[in-house]
């Protein structure tokens, strides 16, 4: 679609090039969203395309996921045999409501930084461990994890200016042993629950989204039971958590996100 309301396109090559922050700007990496609908209220783009952060970067320590990563680039990544739960970005890949021509423009950091409840990019990032690096609009810089960046249905901790320039995943979370669930209402369709399920040392870590309007993680002692997981998720989900649209009413939500819990803490228990 076309805007017809741009006057402007910023083209910064680094962070001291980056215009300032002024009403009507919005940031472009893949426009996949931005271009969908009207955005009558936009008057200038700031194109993040120069400034050509390295898309993938493994480090001694970190996965470092470039904030205009496409979800093509996220998918084609080797990984190394050591990361067993290397699975999970490929499945959060398929997890996208799109077609194969989005996964080349679409970005990682675009995906979170629209925080819909769907947003597998949102649960890859936040069962692994992921810190957002934020570049804020009065030049500083703060770092996040992405289970608390979301805070709920197209909201986030973002402030007006402020740029998400990157997501470092732990070597260790990837080395983990993960069991992922996802359900729709209709194939193919937009997640109605995801969770990932890890095996850390202490027990074991169970991220939800998708059914609820933000992420929402546990950390067990141990391998819970059965019971102790449900518990846990009846105590720390409140109805009103539960998100509500076209692909799903919040009492099925509920029932499916108690239902591949269990299935996870199954899978997760009987594996070697």
């Amino acid at each position: 679609m076309d805007l017809n309301t741009i006057r402007a396109v910023a083209h910064p090559a680094s962070r001291e090039q980056l215009p300032v922050w002024t009403a009507g700007d919005a940031w472009l990496a893949g426009g996949t969203w931005l271009f969908s609908e009207p955005q009558a209220h936009l008057s200038r783009l700031i194109d993040l395309a120069d400034l050509k952060w390295p898309a993938l970067t493994i480090g001694e320590t970190e996965l470092s996921i470039a904030a205009t990563c496409t979800v093509a680039q996220l998918d084609a990544l080797a990984c190394p045999p050591e990361w067993i739960a290397a699975p999970l970005i490929n499945q959060c890949c398929r997890a996208f409501l799109a077609s194969f021509k989005i996964w080349k423009t679409a970005t990682v950091g675009g995906n979170i930084c629209m925080s819909l409840p769907a947003g597998p990019m949102i649960s890859l990032t936040a069962a692994l461990g992921g810190i957002c690096t934020i570049w804020q609009a009065d030049g500083g810089e703060r770092k996040i994890a992405v289970a608390d960046f979301v805070t709920g249905d197209q909201r986030n901790v973002l402030a007006s200016g402020d740029l998400l320039r990157q997501i470092d995943i732990p070597l260790a979370a990837l080395k983990r042993r993960a069991a992922f669930r996802q359900i729709s209402l209709t194939p193919v369709g937009r997640s109605a629950a995801l969770l990932i399920g890890s095996v850390t040392r202490d027990g074991m870590a169970l991220t939800v989204t998708a059914s609820t309007a933000r992420p929402v993680q546990f950390d067990f002692a141990g391998m819970p039971t059965t019971r102790d997981l449900r518990d846990a998720i009846l105590q720390r989900i409140p109805d009103n958590l539960y998100h509500t649209d076209v692909h799903g009413k919040p009492m099925w939500r509920k029932a499916m996100t108690l239902r591949l819990a269990e299935e996870i803490r199954g899978e997760l228990q009987a594996a070697p």
